[in-house]
């Protein structure tokens, strides 16, 4: 340990961390800590988000230029966070460490819909997502996005974040318990699109071909869905076509369109 403190990047990085430690009680926060994690690990973008059970996420803070800004930042909370592996996980219960999406996610992730249509289209190629219980039901997770413009995400930069994600847990609750008032009514008043996901498909499929349709769209394989069931593979294909057949689509990329555009009909209806 002393050889370490003694050595002069070590210096650097105190230096920094004493600057993080001056505004953990102010709004610069967010930013201070997206600029010391970027000097550390060079990611592309970064999402700050606050979450409070399944309602949509509360913006913290982001980083994206504004010609990225709809589709990197709007779409994810109006609609995408729904199929959002950071989101089901934080749903699951999951408050704290650094996590890697890939760790996370759903068998068939990168095969899914949701993937190419919303992450892909981001031009990331992996993310990093560190937790942090603020309060009893407030979750944030600071997600660091790494693309074709970053260097690539090293197993040494993931266990960089894993081993400081216990400092950046600890400003994010000092920052909210000063800073939290502003986003609380704001976080209150989100409309939980879940009911989207509820109601899909809720006239003509049946409870459990509902639950089907979720996994799908997350991105979960037909053996990977039957595990999470409980059930057979067999089942799961019987299912899926029922499914297509009262849905009257024929592709998984048919049945995503449809999904957001429930979605966004439902949104719709929430703000009127």
């Amino acid at each position: 340990m002393l050889d370490f403190l003694a050595r002069p990047e070590s210096h650097a990085w105190h230096q920094q961390l004493a600057r993080l430690l001056r505004t953990a009680a102010t709004p610069d926060l967010p930013a201070r800590l997206n600029q010391t994690l970027r000097e550390l690990v060079g990611h592309e973008t970064v999402l700050i988000n606050a979450y409070r059970g399944r309602r949509q996420p509360l913006l913290i803070h982001d980083d994206y230029p504004p010609h990225r800004h709809e589709q990197g930042v709007e779409r994810y909370l109006s609609q995408a966070y729904l199929l959002d592996p950071f989101f089901a996980a934080v749903s699951n219960g999951l408050d704290q460490g650094a996590h890697r999406l890939r760790e996370l996610a759903p068998d068939r992730f990168e095969a899914s819909e949701y993937y190419a249509h919303y992450y892909r289209a981001l031009g990331l190629v992996d993310e990093v997502g560190i937790f942090c219980r603020v309060e009893a039901e407030v979750v944030i997770a600071v997600s660091l996005g790494f693309g074709t413009k970053s260097p690539p995400l090293t197993r040494r930069a993931l266990q960089a974040l894993r081993y400081v994600s216990p400092i950046a847990e600890a400003l994010l609750t000092e920052y909210w318990k000063w800073q939290g008032s502003q986003f609380q009514q704001r976080l209150a008043e989100q409309e939980p699109v879940e009911a989207a996901l509820a109601s899909f498909g809720a006239a003509v499929l049946t409870a459990r071909e509902q639950e089907i349709v979720r996994l799908l769209l997350a991105g979960h394989s037909t053996k990977s869905a039957a595990r999470e069931l409980d059930i057979s593979d067999g089942t799961v294909k019987v299912h899926r076509k029922h499914i297509y057949q009262r849905l009257e689509v024929s592709s998984q990329s048919q049945l995503f369109r449809l999904f957001l555009d429930h979605v966004a009909l439902v949104s719709r209806q929430q703000s009127v």
